[in-house]
Formats: C-alpha cells, sequence, structure tokens
C-alpha cells in the first residue's frame, strides 16, 4: 500500500487585519490501493508501410511522467489470410513522421479495405494484450475550394471548403486534417472529427473561418475512421480536457484492445492539395 500525505493550514484575521485569530496544520496521510501495470499498446497499420508499435507500461496517476519500456515483449500481427508475422523489439523513431516506436517489421504492409488484421502481444509477466482491426472502406475528397474576404493587405484572409461523398452505409466517422503546405507530418492547421448521423448518404461540405492568406498551398487529409478508433480518439480528447479541472467529471480511455490499454487500427485515407492563388 501507499499513501501521500497532505498539510492543511487555517488563518483568520479580524477586521482590518488587526487582530490574528489564530492558527494551525496538520498532516493528511491518504492510504491508495497497489496499482498493477497494464500493458499500453498503440498501432496503426497503413497500407505501403512498415508496420510498427509502441509497447509502454500504463503507470499510477501519481507516478513519474516518463513512459516504462518493457524489453520482455513478443508480438504477432495475424494477417488476412491467417499467416503469423512478427513484430521485433527494435525501438527507432520515423525518420518522416518523427513518431517513435518499440517494435517493428521487416517488409511494407499489403491491406485493401475489408481486410481484418490480428494483433498479439505478450511479456514473460504473463500479460497478454489481443485486438483486431479492419480496414475501412475508401470515401475520396470529391474537391476542395476557397473564398477571399473583401479586405486587402493583411486582412485579406480565405475560408476552406472540403467535399466529400459519405455512403448510404450509417455510423461512418471521419477525420479532416488541413496543413498549409506540405508539412503533413506537423501541427495542422485545422483538425475536425464528424459522424454521418444526420447526413447518413450525403455529400459532407466541411468548412473552416477566414484562416489561409493569399498565396498558401493547403493539403486537405480524409481519414475513414472505423467506429472502435473513433471512439478511442473521442474518448483520449475527453480525458485530457478532465484532467486538472477540478469541476470536470473523470473520463476513462477507450481501448480497441482486450487485456490491457491502447489502440490498434488501420489507417486509410486520401489527400489532396490546392493552391490559393491571389
Amino acid at each position: 500500500m501507499k499513501s501521500i500525505h497532505f498539510r492543511y493550514f487555517i488563518a483568520a484575521a479580524g477586521a482590518l487585519g488587526l487582530a490574528g485569530c489564530g492558527s494551525f496544520s496538520n498532516d493528511l496521510a491518504v492510504v491508495l490501493p497497489e496499482y498493477n501495470s497494464q500493458l499500453v499498446a498503440e498501432c496503426y497499420l497503413e497500407p505501403g508501410v512498415v508496420p510498427r508499435l509502441t509497447v509502454t507500461e500504463s503507470q499510477a496517476y501519481l507516478s513519474a511522467v516518463l513512459p516504462t519500456v518493457p524489453t520482455d515483449v513478443t508480438v504477432n500481427l495475424t494477417l488476412p489470410g491467417g499467416a503469423l508475422v512478427p513484430l521485433y523489439y527494435r525501438p527507432g523513431q520515423d525518420p518522416v513522421t518523427k513518431k517513435l516506436y518499440t517494435h517493428i517489421g521487416t517488409a511494407p504492409l499489403v491491406a485493401k479495405p475489408g481486410d481484418t488484421f490480428g494483433l498479439d502481444v505478450q511479456d514473460t509477466k504473463g500479460r497478454h494484450v489481443t485486438g483486431t482491426a479492419t480496414m475501412p472502406t475508401t470515401v475520396p475528397i470529391d474537391s476542395l475550394n476557397y473564398k477571399f474576404n473583401d479586405g486587402t493587405g493583411d486582412n485579406r484572409k480565405a475560408y476552406f471548403l472540403t467535399y466529400f461523398q459519405d455512403p448510404a452505409t450509417p455510423d461512418d466517422n471521419y477525420r479532416l486534417q488541413l496543413h498549409k503546405g506540405l508539412r503533413i507530418y506537423s501541427s495542422p492547421e485545422n483538425d475536425l472529427t464528424v459522424q454521418d448521423r444526420l447526413l447518413n448518404g450525403q455529400l459532407f461540405t466541411l468548412g473552416t473561418s477566414y484562416r489561409f492568406n493569399p498565396g498558401d498551398t493547403v493539403t486537405a487529409t480524409l481519414y475513414h475512421l472505423d467506429p472502435a478508433f473513433y471512439l478511442f480518439r473521442q474518448s483520449v480528447n475527453d480525458a485530457r480536457s478532465a484532467n486538472g479541472n477540478p469541476f470536470g467529471q473523470p473520463s476513462a480511455v477507450y481501448s480497441t484492445v482486450q487485456g490491457g490499454v491502447g489502440v490498434f487500427t488501420v489507417l486509410n485515407y486520401t489527400r489532396k492539395t490546392i493552391f490559393l492563388s491571389r
């Protein structure tokens, strides 16, 4: 068992601060239950890209910030045809996306919409994480458009529109990112997540405020998210908003894996770039 200590102090003063009423302090020991760390797996498969996976351990809320990386973890992918593909413990950083990983495969992934993959993560302590993920259908960007206001000089700005056709199937989820230039792995200028509950089977039009300049190059990336990955992303955003907010309700992260914490999904996206002429 662990405990944390709090010290409280109360002081009061008389009218106009002329008289003190005294002060006192005391220590309180709050006993915390033992925390059993879980494996945390984060894997985003992408067609044509060598599979990568990050495995860490979950930590108690008041623990150190630095993640713990276990070195005794065995990872296997199951391909749609049933073949097992091992991911080897070779920690590194992707030179393009700058994302860190602990395990990596040896060949680019071959995947098409409808393919289902399996994930199996085990360590020598008996912890076992599993998951499945199916590649969503491809939803292309129909077109991009923009319109400038009537301002001049630095006040001349454009809003941006992205059009795409939602399929007739229900429960489709999307993430749209807009980047200036070709720096598609930097922080996006706009990042929006939407569902098709009110526009199922219809044409989507997603717009921005007046935030782009004449001469900007804008790259739009439209992700078609599977429902589990959508819930994971929403729960992470909710947890971030609740963390440190004394008036907010605690929010748990929804995992797409079993036996641990984390996410396993197959990304499917389309991308278009347009130049905002003056």
